[in-house]
């Protein structure tokens, strides 16, 4: 039998699909509908077939990410370069408030969680869906987010992987084993159909791209998410 989530579900729309002519309104709109996190997908055309934007795009929209009460909405951003060190530490300075990143990318694991952690962010690891999970066996202590990938990273659009939901399982086996309050992420292909599967697996935070910015009503979809998940 499967445990429970110990974290309130946290939604993550990823601004990759939002309208990049009125990339500010997207982020206000997104945040009315209820957004928990704005989620940052940094590509760099080497690590990934792709490019997508840099540290100057969260200084700018760092402002905006806030409710409309005031209180700070946090930025997350999954950090798909190589090397990783340099562009972390410039995200973290652009506001940044979580930083995650694939293994494979970084020459030396345990240093760019440092790295990461010195900037007063808090840091996690990225798995892709066919990647092995043994650097947790060595790092676990030190992360505050674990994302698993349900597609290949580098575009948006992609189906569900459904093997995913087996590395989900996996990792929050782990994480029950650490005893640490790590998030547990999924990213790629999330909508309300199957977001439920991904909960039950073990995630507990979510993030949406072309599921949420491709519809008319972020308010309405975000509400199917939502009662998806049972909230």
């Amino acid at each position: 039998m499967k445990t429970p989530n110990t974290h309130p579900y946290v939604i993550a729309p990823s601004i990759l699909s939002a309208d990049f002519t009125r990339l500010g309104a997207e982020v206000t709109s997104v945040i009315e509908a209820g957004a928990d996190w704005i989620h940052f997908d940094v590509m760099d055309n080497h690590y990934v077939p792709n490019l997508s934007f840099g540290p100057m795009i969260c200084q700018a929209i760092k402002p905006l990410a806030k409710t409309s009460t005031g209180v700070d909405v946090p930025i997350d951003v999954h950090l798909m370069v190589q090397p990783v060190d340099a562009i972390a530490q410039s995200f973290a300075l652009a506001g940044a408030n979580l930083i995650s990143f694939h293994p494979d990318a970084s020459g030396h694991v345990h240093r760019s969680l440092q790295v990461i952690q010195n900037a007063g962010c808090q840091c996690g690891l990225v798995f892709n869906p066919a990647e092995p999970l043994d650097v947790l066996d060595w790092v676990i202590e030190e992360l505050d987010l674990i994302l698993i990938m349900s597609v290949n990273p580098g575009f948006g659009g992609q189906s569900f992987i459904d093997s995913a939901l087996r590395k989900i399982e996996a990792v929050k086996r782990r994480i029950e084993s650490s005893g640490k309050a790590i998030r547990l992420e999924v990213d790629g292909g999330i909508k309300p159909e199957n977001i439920k599967a991904a909960a039950n697996a073990g995630a507990d935070t979510f993030v949406a791209g072309s599921a949420i910015f491709g519809q008319s009503d972020y308010k309405a979809v975000m509400k199917k998410f939502r009662d998806a998940l049972g909230k």
